[in-house]
C-alpha cells in the first residue's frame, strides 16, 4: 500500500472512531437526563423504573395533604381518576399548589411506589392542566365510559 494512501486511512479511521465516541458520550449523557412521564396508574401497575428520576402528575386528591409543622416537609396524593400515588416533597410549594389542582412533580420513586419529589410545578390559571395530565384523565375516563357500556348490554 502506498504510504501517502496509508496516512489517508489511518486518518479517515481516527475521524470515525472520534465520531463514535462523541456520539456515544452524547448519547450516554442525554440518556441520564430524561425525564418520562408516568400517570398515578402506571407508577401503581409497576411500569415506573424505581430510583430513577421521573415525572409524575395528576390532581392532587382534596383532603390529602399532610404538612410537617416543623418544617417544610409536606406529602400528598395524586390521582389520575383511577390510581392515586404518594409524593413527599420538602420544599417551598407553588402559589398555585391546592387541592384538587393539578400537579407535576419531578422526582424519584422509591421501592414502595412513593414520589420523592425535588420539584413540583402547579397549573397556571383555572383552565390550565398539563397535557400529559390531561391525556390520562382522559384515557380514564373512557374507560370508564366502556366499562359502563359493556356491563349495560
Amino acid at each position: 500500500m502506498h504510504p501517502q494512501r496509508k496516512k489517508k486511512l489511518w486518518l479517515i479511521l481516527l475521524v470515525v472512531a472520534g465520531v463514535g465516541i462523541a456520539v456515544a458520550l452524547a448519547l450516554t449523557a442525554l440518556q441520564q437526563n430524561i425525564n418520562l412521564f408516568y400517570t398515578p396508574s402506571q407508577i401503581a401497575g409497576g411500569e415506573a423504573p424505581v430510583d430513577t428520576r421521573i415525572r409524575a402528575g395528576g390532581m392532587v386528591v382534596e383532603g390529602s395533604v399532610a404538612r410537617n409543622p416543623d418544617s417544610l416537609a409536606v406529602q400528598f396524593a395524586v390521582t389520575d381518576g383511577a390510581q392515586q400515588v404518594l409524593i413527599s416533597y420538602s420544599g417551598i410549594l407553588p402559589d398555585l399548589f391546592r387541592e384538587g389542582q393539578g400537579i407535576v412533580a419531578l422526582g424519584r420513586l422509591t421501592e414502595d411506589r412513593m414520589l420523592m419529589a425535588d420539584e413540583v410545578l402547579a397549573k397556571h390559571d383555572e383552565e390550565y392542566m398539563p397535557p400529559e395530565v390531561a391525556q390520562a384523565m382522559e384515557k380514564v375516563n373512557q374507560m370508564k365510559l366502556d366499562a359502563e357500556a359493556a356491563s349495560s348490554y
